[in-house]
């Protein structure tokens, strides 16, 4: 039961939008937001987990979209999200005053 935990955390953390705006670069979120033609003009950094989550939801259903196809893994994903990134908070309070939000368009 332990090694399934550890494996689902481990797939959770690979698309967790915490992840993918702060610990990749910003072209990565703006591919992936841009593939699954989101209607985000922009992911500001403070919280920007919970907002790509939800900028990737807000986008029409499609085969490649899977947060659309599984909601609840999207809600466990947002609430991951959100824990990780009001441990982040002074890091991208700094980022957002240093480099602005995430330009999609």
């Amino acid at each position: 039961m332990k090694v399934l935990a550890m494996m689902l955390m481990a797939a959770m953390l690979g698309g967790c939008g915490t992840v993918q705006t702060v610990a990749r670069s910003d072209q990565v979120a703006v591919d992936d937001l841009k593939r699954n033609k989101s209607y985000c003009g922009a992911v500001p950094r403070i919280y920007s987990g919970v907002m790509y989550d939800f900028c990737t939801l807000h986008a029409p259903i499609s085969e490649g979209n899977a947060y659309n196809a599984a909601l609840p893994g999207w809600a466990i994903d947002a609430v991951a999200s959100g824990v990780l990134d009001t441990l982040l908070l002074p890091y991208t309070i700094y980022k957002q005053q240093a480099d602005g939000s995430i330009v999609i368009n």
